[in-house]
């Protein structure tokens, strides 16, 4: 009887082992509680950067939209781009004026605004002197006009005048006295066969692949250019001489042929490339 006194009152005093703790005392611990949007919130902590990113993608966006804007305003409204002035270069007959004259390129006009390829066509239609023209933008107020003129290969006679022949065959000008050491070219109509079969144009531009071909020193001296048919050239020379050149053909080779035979044959006034690899030379 006695000890189960004793182990109620133990019982009574210390009280049952348990959450609320040894003693008798509640021993609460508090959890971790999470406030809804906090830091340690799962949709918190996403949240931010995408907002971040929106944001700056926004604002990346806002200032394409203006400088865009200021680009098309500078370029189309602006008058800090606006023509001012345009140039000429590589001209050696025509003039500045002429050119421009014909270019009309519209001076006060944004610059991003001119159409280069239609002046660039407008000079080769008002100048057949003309060969190529290169129209460039000098930013910011200037158009540079490169041009580059056919330069006479030969010259044909024409009632007292005197027509400009280029390299390609392509008359481009007539002027009152030809230009010096520039061979007349003679289209021998009444002793050659050629004309009705090739025609003038084709033999023409035969005559100036003969010229080009020449050797300077035979260029110098080369006086005529007579034209018979496709096959029959003939050189006329100062001092009386001449050379059968035959068609416009390997003219490199007989080129080269011409200068070696005139070298060996000083004293000959006849000679005959038209096969290149068999040069004769004779005295008349």
């Amino acid at each position: 009887m006695v000890r189960a006194a004793r182990a109620t009152k133990a019982t009574e005093t210390t009280g049952p082992a348990g959450p609320a703790g040894r003693g008798g005392r509640a021993s609460a611990r508090p959890g971790p509680s999470r406030a809804p949007g906090g830091a340690g919130s799962e949709d918190g902590g996403r949240s931010g950067p995408r907002l971040s990113r929106r944001r700056t993608l926004l604002l990346v966006a806002v200032l394409a939209v203006l400088l865009g804007g200021f680009g098309t305003w500078a370029l189309y409204g602006s008058p800090w781009l606006r023509l001012e002035h345009v140039s000429v270069s590589g001209t050696r007959v025509l003039g500045e004026r002429e050119v421009l004259r014909a270019a009309a390129v519209p001076t006060g006009a944004p610059l991003v605004t001119i159409d280069t390829a239609a002046a660039e066509r407008r000079v080769r239609a008002a100048l057949p002197r003309v060969r190529d023209v290169e129209a460039v933008r000098s930013w910011p107020h200037g158009i540079g006009l490169k041009v580059t003129e056919r330069r006479p290969e030969l010259v044909m006679e024409n009632a007292g005048e005197y027509v400009e022949v280029d390299s390609e065959g392509v008359r481009f000008a007539t002027v009152g006295k030809p230009p010096r050491k520039v061979p007349l070219l003679v289209l021998d109509r009444e002793h050659g066969r050629g004309f009705r079969y090739f025609g003038t144009a084709r033999l023409r531009r035969e005559a100036a692949s003969v010229a080009a071909a020449l050797p300077q020193s035979v260029h110098r001296a080369t006086r005529v250019i007579r034209v018979r048919s496709y096959d029959d050239i003939t050189l006329e020379l100062s001092g009386d001489r001449t050379v059968r050149w035959g068609s416009a053909e390997r003219g490199a080779a007989k080129a080269k042929s011409l200068t070696a035979v005139m070298k060996a044959a000083k004293g000959a006034d006849r000679f005959d490339v038209s096969v290149p690899g068999a040069p004769a030379a004779s005295d008349s």
